[in-house]
């Protein structure tokens, strides 16, 4: 969505709801902002990684949901992270003057991650993690979900995404830091690039 900024220039703003029988979701995001986030989906480590993906990415991030946490918190994650998803692609617009590629590696105590990034209009994920990690953080974060959150926002965003975690020990310190990777390589590619005119790329359409 694109509307003018005070200085004349568009604003890169995203806005999705997504409604079912399982889940109400709200998204914005601002890819333009100063790491202002709000968000409350019911799964405290979600909404932990969610505020590492906007105050690293210095997004303005607002997201809202309320799901089925009777059942348990994979509706929940998942259609957040969905729309999540498509509110990023809705704020990238057209992508023109984008770096379009990022690239960032964060480490946590004993774990580090790595993350490249291509705006490319084209859903890919590569995601390597530990073998042998705790299978759940706190009580309601399944650590298997990690890939899965990626999955559903790479489909959305229609961007492709390699996330590799050569090595770690703590579950909570390897998901997080991916978190935090994946926020500093967004930023990357998403910023404008001063010396970029038009689409990067050759096709002339991302």
């Amino acid at each position: 969505m694109s509307s003018l900024a005070g200085d004349g220039s568009a604003k890169r703003f995203g806005r999705v709801e997504r409604v079912t029988k399982e889940t109400s979701v709200l998204v914005e995001v601002d890819l333009d902002g100063t790491g202002n986030v709000e968000v409350a989906t019911g799964v405290g480590f979600y909404d932990h990684m969610l505020n590492q993906l906007g105050k690293h990415g210095l997004f303005d991030l607002r997201v809202k949901t309320e799901g089925d946490l009777h059942i348990d918190s994979h509706h929940t994650i998942e259609d957040t992270s969905l729309a999540l998803g498509a509110a990023f692609r809705e704020a990238l617009g057209d992508k023109s003057g984008i770096r379009r590629f990022g690239s960032a590696s964060c480490p946590l105590d004993e774990a580090l991650a790595q993350v490249t990034v291509d705006l490319s209009g084209r859903p890919y994920l590569v995601h390597t993690e530990p073998e042998g990690m705790a299978p759940m953080i706190g009580a309601e974060y399944d650590t298997t979900m990690t890939r899965h959150i990626l999955e559903s926002f790479v489909a959305q965003a229609a961007i492709c995404l390699h996330v590799h975690v050569p090595y770690g020990r703590n579950a909570h310190h390897i998901v997080e830091a991916q978190f935090k990777a994946l926020a500093r390589a967004l930023r990357e590619a998403s910023e404008l690039d001063p010396r970029a005119t038009g689409v990067p790329s050759t096709k002339g359409v991302l």
